[in-house]
Protein backbone atom coordinates (compact mmCIF):
# COMPACT_ATOMS: atom_id res chain seq x y z
CA UNK A 1 0.00 0.00 0.00
CA UNK A 2 2.86 2.37 0.82
CA UNK A 3 4.29 1.82 -2.65
CA UNK A 4 0.91 2.69 -4.20
CA UNK A 5 0.80 5.96 -2.25
CA UNK A 6 4.30 6.92 -3.41
CA UNK A 7 3.49 6.01 -7.02
CA UNK A 8 0.25 7.99 -6.82
CA UNK A 9 2.08 11.04 -5.52
CA UNK A 10 4.68 10.82 -8.28
CA UNK A 11 1.89 10.62 -10.86
CA UNK A 12 0.14 13.64 -9.32
CA UNK A 13 3.36 15.70 -9.41
CA UNK A 14 4.00 14.65 -13.03
CA UNK A 15 0.47 15.66 -14.01
CA UNK A 16 0.86 19.03 -12.29
CA UNK A 17 4.13 19.68 -14.13
CA UNK A 18 2.52 18.72 -17.45
CA UNK A 19 -0.51 20.94 -16.78
CA UNK A 20 1.70 23.91 -15.87
CA UNK A 21 3.81 23.37 -18.99
CA UNK A 22 0.73 23.24 -21.22
CA UNK A 23 -0.77 26.30 -19.58
CA UNK A 24 2.40 28.32 -20.12
CA UNK A 25 2.55 27.30 -23.78
CA UNK A 26 -1.06 28.18 -24.52
CA UNK A 27 -0.87 31.55 -22.78
CA UNK A 28 1.76 32.94 -25.16
CA UNK A 29 0.37 35.10 -27.92
CA UNK A 30 1.30 35.10 -31.59
CA UNK A 31 0.07 38.68 -32.03
CA UNK A 32 2.71 41.07 -30.61
CA UNK A 33 0.22 43.95 -30.56
CA UNK A 34 -2.04 42.06 -28.19
CA UNK A 35 0.76 41.38 -25.71
CA UNK A 36 1.77 45.01 -25.21
CA UNK A 37 -0.15 47.93 -23.91
CA UNK A 38 -1.53 49.29 -20.68
CA UNK A 39 -4.74 47.21 -20.73
CA UNK A 40 -3.00 43.85 -20.27
CA UNK A 41 -3.11 42.14 -16.92
CA UNK A 42 -0.60 39.67 -15.60
CA UNK A 43 -1.88 36.16 -14.99
CA UNK A 44 -1.52 34.80 -11.51
CA UNK A 45 1.38 32.40 -11.00
CA UNK A 46 0.48 28.72 -10.93
CA UNK A 47 -0.16 27.44 -7.42
CA UNK A 48 2.68 25.48 -5.91
CA UNK A 49 2.13 21.74 -5.53
CA UNK A 50 0.51 20.75 -2.27
CA UNK A 51 2.69 19.19 0.38
CA UNK A 52 2.32 17.71 3.82
CA UNK A 53 -1.17 17.62 5.30
CA UNK A 54 -2.71 19.42 2.28
CA UNK A 55 -1.40 16.75 -0.09
CA UNK A 56 -2.48 13.89 2.17
CA UNK A 57 -5.96 15.36 2.58
CA UNK A 58 -6.23 15.87 -1.19
CA UNK A 59 -5.23 12.25 -1.78
CA UNK A 60 -7.89 10.93 0.62
CA UNK A 61 -10.55 13.33 -0.70
CA UNK A 62 -10.02 11.97 -4.20
CA UNK A 63 -11.47 8.74 -2.83
CA UNK A 64 -14.72 10.70 -2.35
CA UNK A 65 -15.24 9.43 1.19
CA UNK A 66 -18.12 10.82 3.19
CA UNK A 67 -15.92 11.38 6.27
CA UNK A 68 -12.30 12.50 6.54
CA UNK A 69 -10.50 12.46 9.90
CA UNK A 70 -6.96 13.33 10.99
CA UNK A 71 -5.54 11.51 14.00
CA UNK A 72 -2.38 12.43 15.89
CA UNK A 73 -0.88 11.53 19.25
CA UNK A 74 -1.79 13.79 22.16
CA UNK A 75 1.88 14.04 23.17
CA UNK A 76 2.86 15.25 19.68
CA UNK A 77 5.24 12.33 19.05
CA UNK A 78 5.36 10.25 15.90
CA UNK A 79 2.82 7.49 15.51
CA UNK A 80 4.32 4.07 16.22
CA UNK A 81 3.20 0.61 15.07
CA UNK A 82 1.12 0.13 18.24
CA UNK A 83 -0.77 3.35 17.44
CA UNK A 84 -1.46 2.14 13.91
CA UNK A 85 -2.69 -1.21 15.18
CA UNK A 86 -4.96 0.52 17.71
CA UNK A 87 -6.47 2.76 15.04
CA UNK A 88 -7.06 -0.10 12.60
CA UNK A 89 -8.54 -2.33 15.31
CA UNK A 90 -10.87 0.32 16.69
CA UNK A 91 -11.86 1.93 13.39
CA UNK A 92 -12.18 -1.05 11.04
CA UNK A 93 -14.64 0.92 8.89
CA UNK A 94 -11.86 3.21 7.64
CA UNK A 95 -11.04 2.35 4.04
CA UNK A 96 -8.02 4.58 3.43
CA UNK A 97 -5.21 5.44 5.88
CA UNK A 98 -2.49 7.90 4.81
CA UNK A 99 0.39 8.48 7.21
CA UNK A 100 2.42 11.69 7.00
CA UNK A 101 5.90 11.47 5.50
CA UNK A 102 8.53 11.49 6.86
CA UNK A 103 7.63 12.51 10.41
CA UNK A 104 4.62 10.17 10.91
CA UNK A 105 3.00 12.75 13.21
CA UNK A 106 -0.52 12.18 11.89
CA UNK A 107 -2.64 9.85 9.84
CA UNK A 108 -5.50 10.87 7.54
CA UNK A 109 -8.47 8.49 7.49
CA UNK A 110 -11.11 8.23 4.77
CA UNK A 111 -14.38 6.39 5.40
CA UNK A 112 -18.04 6.31 4.44
CA UNK A 113 -18.97 5.28 8.00
CA UNK A 114 -19.79 7.87 10.67
CA UNK A 115 -17.09 7.14 13.27
CA UNK A 116 -19.26 8.88 15.89
CA UNK A 117 -21.54 5.84 15.63
CA UNK A 118 -18.54 3.59 16.19
CA UNK A 119 -15.52 3.92 18.48
CA UNK A 120 -14.75 7.61 17.99
CA UNK A 121 -14.92 8.36 21.72
CA UNK A 122 -12.45 5.53 22.42
CA UNK A 123 -10.12 6.89 19.73
CA UNK A 124 -10.37 10.40 21.22
CA UNK A 125 -9.15 9.10 24.58
CA UNK A 126 -5.82 8.17 22.99
CA UNK A 127 -5.52 10.55 20.01
CA UNK A 128 -6.33 14.05 18.87
CA UNK A 129 -9.13 13.52 16.36
CA UNK A 130 -9.91 16.31 13.92
CA UNK A 131 -12.91 16.11 11.61
CA UNK A 132 -11.93 17.36 8.14
CA UNK A 133 -15.20 16.30 6.57
CA UNK A 134 -16.42 19.06 4.26
CA UNK A 135 -13.36 21.28 4.76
Amino acid sequence: MRHNIIVSRVVIVALLVAAISLASCSSSSTNPASSSGPGNTQSAPAPSPKSGLEADLAYVRKGQYTYVWVFSRKDGKALDPADGAFLKTNAPQVVDWVTSDPDKKYVVAGTNFDLAKGNLELLKKRFNAEDYTGR
